[in-house]
């Protein structure tokens, strides 16, 4: 069985290599649209779905024969219910850093994983808190262009973790892909990671 991940995000390839060795990367080229009144948890679940459904389609039509479990995950940072995208300029980077500055926000993935017809979707929450910035701050974090392709302007991963004071939950799940979660859907589906790298349990 080929594992295939329905993401163009490096982070996202990065982790998935922690827990699958053998993994292709194929884009989803969805229009990502939500429907309204959808809670930020149902968003994130909706927009997963969509991504991982597209790739599969493309996949069967191109190799029927093959068998491939696809996995689609999206991510989204949320302030006061309200869902913070990517910036699409400096200013509104620098707009949406001064409101989480100081503040606690919620991070929100949304994972899907199809195999044979089969659809499980799930989604993880991690609270992320930041320290008070400056201005100055504000502004030097941004010009380093981190800001620009990442939701709420700011990755943990990188630059971005000398913003953050605290955080409750999963750690990777800020950086677009929960590992933990991730691990118990495919435990679902009969793969288990850690076995397959030979740390069973003697």
């Amino acid at each position: 069985m080929k594992f295939i991940l329905a993401s163009q995000s490096p982070r996202r390839k990065e982790l998935l290599s922690r827990v699958v060795s053998d993994f292709d990367v194929r884009v989803s080229h969805v229009e990502e649209v939500v429907p309204a009144g959808l809670q930020p948890q149902e968003v994130v679940m909706h927009l997963a779905k969509i991504k991982a459904e597209a790739v599969a389609q493309e996949l069967r039509l191109e190799q029927p024969a093959q068998r491939f479990a696809v996995i689609g995950a999206d991510t989204v940072v949320v302030l006061d219910g309200a869902i913070l995208g990517k910036p699409r300029d400096g200013a509104e980077a620098e707009a949406m850093l001064t409101a989480l500055s100081g503040r606690t926000h919620q991070v929100y993935t949304g994972v899907t994983l199809l195999q044979d017809g089969r659809r499980l979707t799930e989604h993880e929450v991690t609270a992320v808190t930041f320290r008070p910035l400056s201005p100055e701050e504000i502004a030097a974090y941004v010009s380093t262009g981190e800001p620009m392709d990442k939701a709420g302007a700011y990755g943990i991963q990188g630059l971005g973790a000398l913003l953050v004071e605290r955080l409750e939950g999963d750690y990777f799940n800020v950086m677009g892909l929960p590992l933990c979660r991730l691990g118990e859907m495919l435990a679902q589906f009969g793969v288990r990671p850690l076995e397959a790298a030979g740390l069973r349990r003697e």
